[in-house]
């Protein structure tokens, strides 16, 4: 027995480890291990420990880990202590299921839920809200803060979301000093990064880390079978086999690949093996019985023929015989989810039993009960519940929301065995499933097709595995044109992702912080975002850098130092006359294009035209001259010696053009006829031919004169340069080697400084320029513009959700009162009614308001033009609405003057070098003003391209718009016309909520 192990079971030892046992099962966190049914992990322990000690932590990792868990235990505290909790997400169906599940836990009166359209026990000691919800209670000092001790930011890492990441910021540098904040996140490659920056601004705060996935993810990808059997169960379709195969070769460890793992020789044996086709549907390689042109079979790259993808309804079929079902299949198309179910409904496919059908059934009737008999055709309901009930679904942002919940609830239960998704479903709702399937590895962003990057691959794969039900995950790719299993080895072995700041100020956020703590400290304030952080540490790097450099100019001034003269100014006059000569060139390549321009111009049909150079020298008749309006100038239509018609371009004669005979074109002539084209040639070639004889073909113009040699400034600058004392250095153009490497280098440290100094301070300056608009429209004024203020008396009265009152508060006296600050500047009285409006087009909401555009507006033609400002088609095609009321009713001419508002604020964004306000939309425009009338769902659709499910999500953006204008709107009547737009638009699939 060693001396270490006779001191560990010495008494003293052995009382020691008793009393640290009898504390610790004293303590908060040995409370709430006996409520759990599970153990905890010791990356959540170490997480709630530091909690319990005090100090605020981030907890970073993968899906499905049981991060949450510590935000549950933030809650424990919370209600064991006296204090409140609030319980923040990123999405409205995340706050509905996490307040489920707090109220299982904790009871109904205790816990509370706060989103745009739904409150619920408010003053509850807990609370679950959408972010939004909390940024907003902290600018409009709600009393509901009071006592808080605990915030909970789930999915913290939507900070990096450009359109709300700035929220998440907001909340966190305004919080009060004395909250614990619990930051849970996806794992990021930067946590340690992000956790310096919350200690900076929050104070002492735990980073804890854990890449361990607590279920293994295997890595497959799913291959077309090459020769499906006669055993094989999709032998009733045959060619429809697929096979599955894992990505790495037998050896590797899928939870550590490494990097550059192996890949599966099997899988590359399939790929090549892979049953083939090309565009038009014809067998290629890899086919029995195929062979190429010759009987040989064509190699990869001449074919022409690609990979056979497997059908959907054979890759559900093949997980489903592997028992690799429940599963998430990505599909990154709403079209193709809804195709995908369509696919195996008509491949008779049915993966439940008549229990679960029965069941499926029961739960869909039950959840749609309050719908309308006849919206539920209008819904689909009927191709829906079949689905379901065959265990098959889709989940895309486009239905109905309750119809997602339904597919939610049912696949959580077990009961739907294959959901067709698009990536919505990746963030933040709890749908684990035992495999998730990607169909392409390439998805459309909006604006391009882009490949999906490792994080979202990350992301999206992070549902595979159900903890404490299976014992592993499973990946899987289904093989498609142009996958490269190298490619895919690199996304699924990189798990990690950077977390970037989104973080800019915007319009209310200024008035706010202006209106709260003056123009000077809401610069330092900003100074402390994320942003600034990552910029500013960035700088780090760059001011090395340019450190670097400047030693090394050094080192080279030493190099190319003369002993007859200044090199550096002799070097500069070599650059000057290097840049002189190509300014000329540049000028004389402008000149003789202006020339072939003005040649172009001047052609007729008819002209027999000489192209001397280019890609079509030879000789061309004109047929058509083309317009010259054109960027490029005109682009003639031709027809050439051997009868092909082509469009000429200023490019294709860069020595220009000469007119050297005429031909007639006859008036009927058509390019199309064979036969009009040989005999126009043919009269092309007898004109060229009668130019043959002596003196008949014009003479070339001769070459002129190059600009360089009678440009006065170059002769002088050369002379210069023969005249200087190092020029005549026998190690001349030695030093001048030199030179040019100092050169070069200084136009890069030149680029540098620019870089560190506009970075430094970047967000601060970017605040100054959003002051600078706001003061130019009038929201805020110097603070010596009306004298000097008198003492605050001005509040923003809110409720206890964080939302505005009703009724504004009176505007009596200076309403500017209590908003003034050492800063220089005050919020005007216009500028308090933007400070209600958190919306993301803020200041034009405001400018509408203030200008009165919408005043004389009904509710729904109020909902209507509010719709412009929140809605976003999926298609850039410009709308041509049947505007209600004619072009020229009042919901007309309040379209057009908010437009015209946008416009004018855009330019004033545009000269002040600040990002512009989103482009109006008036796609929804009929459909909201339709159903704010009270038109069935079926009228408001008809003829549109808007999915149900898409029109009551625009809904009720417009609802949570019309709210803020109900608390911001600077008249009682446009308040009143704001309720009542809500109210008309709340109601059938749009009032539903599933709390």
């Amino acid at each position: 027995m060693t001396a270490a192990d006779t001191s560990a079971d010495s008494p003293a030892a052995r009382y020691a480890a008793a009393r640290a046992r009898q504390s610790a099962s004293r303590t908060r966190l040995a409370e709430f291990r006996r409520v759990l049914d599970f153990p905890l992990d010791d990356f959540q322990e170490r997480a709630c420990e530091a909690l319990e000690e005090g100090r605020g932590v981030l907890v970073a990792a993968p899906t499905g880990a049981g991060k949450t868990v510590v935000g549950e235990f933030a809650v424990h505290l919370a209600l064991a202590t006296g204090r409140k909790a609030f319980y923040t997400t990123p999405i409205k169906a995340l706050s509905n299921q996490k307040y489920a599940d707090l109220a299982r836990r904790h009871g109904a009166d205790n816990v509370g839920l706060l989103t745009g359209d739904t409150t619920l026990n408010g003053d509850a000691p807990v609370v679950v809200m959408t972010t939004e919800v909390l940024r907003n209670m902290l600018y409009a000092g709600s009393t509901a803060l009071d006592g808080l001790g605990y915030v909970v930011m789930d999915e913290v890492h939507y900070l990096a979301d450009r359109f709300r990441g700035p929220v998440w910021e907001e909340v966190i540098i305004h919080l009060s000093d004395d909250v614990q904040l619990v930051s849970l996140s996806a794992t990021v490659s930067n946590a340690e990064e992000f956790g310096d920056w919350l200690e900076m601004v929050r104070g002492d705060t735990t980073v804890v880390v854990s890449e361990r996935r607590p279920v293994p993810l295997w890595q497959h990808v799913l291959v077309a079978s090459a020769n499906p059997t006669g055993a094989d169960r999709h032998a009733a379709r045959p060619g429809f086999g697929a096979d599955l195969l894992d990505l790495y070769a037998g050896h590797v460890d899928p939870t550590d690949p490494g990097v550059n793992p192996p890949i599966n020789p099997d899988l590359l044996a399939a790929f090549r093996a892979a049953p083939r086709s090309g565009p038009d549907g014809r067998r290629g390689a890899g086919d029995r019985g195929y062979r190429g042109r010759g009987g040989r079979r064509p190699g990869p790259d001449r074919s022409g023929f690609t990979r056979r993808t497997p059908s959907r309804f054979s890759v559900v079929d093949a997980l489903d015989e592997d028992a690799l079902l429940p599963a998430i299949y990505f599909i990154f198309s709403r079209a193709g989810c809804e195709g995908a179910v369509t696919q195996c409904l008509t491949a008779g496919l049915r993966l439940t039993s008549a229990e679960e059908e029965a069941e499926i059934r029961r739960v869909a009737e039950e959840r749609t009960a309050t719908i309308p008999t006849e919206d539920l055709d209008v819904l689909g309901y009927w191709t829906w519940s079949e689905s379901l009930a065959r265990g098959v679904a889709a989940h895309h942002a486009g239905m109905l929301p309750v119809f997602k919940e339904t597919v939610e609830e049912l696949f959580s239960r077990g009961l739907i065995k294959v959901v067709f998704a698009t990536e919505t479903l990746a963030l933040g709702i709890n749908m684990p499933a035992r495999s998730v399937v990607l169909e392409r590895l390439v998805k459309w962003d909006g604006s391009a097709h882009v490949d999906v990057t490792p994080g979202e691959y990350t992301q999206l794969t992070g549902r595979a595995g159900r903890r404490g039900i299976d014992v592993e995950g499973h990946a899987v790719v289904v093989d498609h044109a142009g996958l490269d299993p190298v490619q895919l080895a690199g996304l699924a072995s990189k798990r990690l992702y950077p977390l970037r700041s989104s973080f800019r100020p915007t319009y209310n956020m200024a008035v706010n912080l202006v209106a709260q703590v003056g123009r000077d400290r809401a610069r330092d304030v900003l100074e402390t975002s994320f942003a600034q952080f990552q910029a500013d540490r960035g700088v780090v790097g760059l001011a090395k850098q340019a450190q670097a450099h400047a030693e090394a100019l050094d080192g080279y001034a030493q190099a190319m130092t003369c002993d007859r003269g200044d090199f550096a100014q002799y070097a500069a006059l070599r650059r000057r006359i290097t840049q002189r000569e190509s300014d000329l060139s540049r000028a004389a390549s402008r000149s003789r294009r202006a020339e072939v321009v003005a040649a172009f111009e001047r052609l007729r049909p008819g002209d027999v035209v000489e192209v001397p150079s280019g890609r079509r020298a030879g000789y061309v008749v004109v047929l058509d001259p083309g317009d010259g309006a054109g960027f490029d100038g005109p682009r003639p239509t031709v027809l050439t010696q051997d009868r092909a018609v082509k469009k000429l371009t200023v490019a294709d004669a860069p020595g220009g053009v000469r007119v050297v005979t005429r031909v007639k074109v006859p008036k009927a002539f058509n390019p199309r006829v064979p036969a009009q084209r040989r005999d126009l040639a043919s009269s092309l070639r007898n004109a060229l031919g009668a130019l043959d004889e002596p003196g008949s073909r014009p003479g070339r113009a001769a070459r002129g004169r190059s600009g360089a040699a009678d440009d006065a400034e170059l002769a002088r600058l050369r002379a210069q340069l023969r005249a200087h004392p190092c020029h005549g250095c026998p190690d001349r153009e030695d030093h001048a080697r030199w030179a040019e490497r100092w050169a070069r280098l200084k136009k890069e440290h030149d680029q540098l400084v620019r870089r560190v100094e506009g970075r430094t301070g970047s967000i601060a300056k970017l605040f100054d320029r959003t002051c600078d608009v706001l003061l130019e429209l009038g929201y805020l004024e110097r603070a010596d513009a009306r004298g000097t203020a008198g003492p605050a008396s001005l509040a923003i009265a809110v409720d206890g959700d964080g939302d505005t009152a009703d009724e504004a508060p009176d505007t009596g006296g200076d309403a500017t009162d209590g908003l003034v600050h050492a800063g220089g500047l005050r919020v005007t009285a216009d500028g308090r009614w933007l400070r209600r409006l958190y919306a993301e087009n803020d200041l034009l909401l405001a400018e509408c308001l203030r200008r009165g555009v919408w005043e004389d507006l009904d509710a729904p033609a109020l909902a209507a033009v509010v719709s412009t400002c929140v809605y976003s088609g999926r298609r850039d095609e410009p709308t041509d609405p049947n505007v209600p009321g004619g072009p020229h009713g009042p919901l007309a001419r309040a379209l057009d003057a908010t437009v015209r508002v946008w416009s004018e604020v855009e330019d004033l964004e545009s000269a002040h070098r600040l990002e512009a306000t989103g482009q109006l939309d008036d796609g929804l425009v009929v459909a909201v003003h339709r159903w704010a009338v009270g038109r069935s769902l079926d009228a408001v659709l008809r003829g549109s391209e808007i999915a149900a499910g898409d029109f009551v999500r625009w809904c009720k953006q417009v609802i949570d718009v019309l709210d803020q204008l109900a608390g911001a709107a600077p008249t009682p009547a446009l308040r009143r016309t704001a309720v009542q737009a809500i109210d008309r638009l709340r109601r059938g699939v749009v009032a539903y909520s599933s709390v």
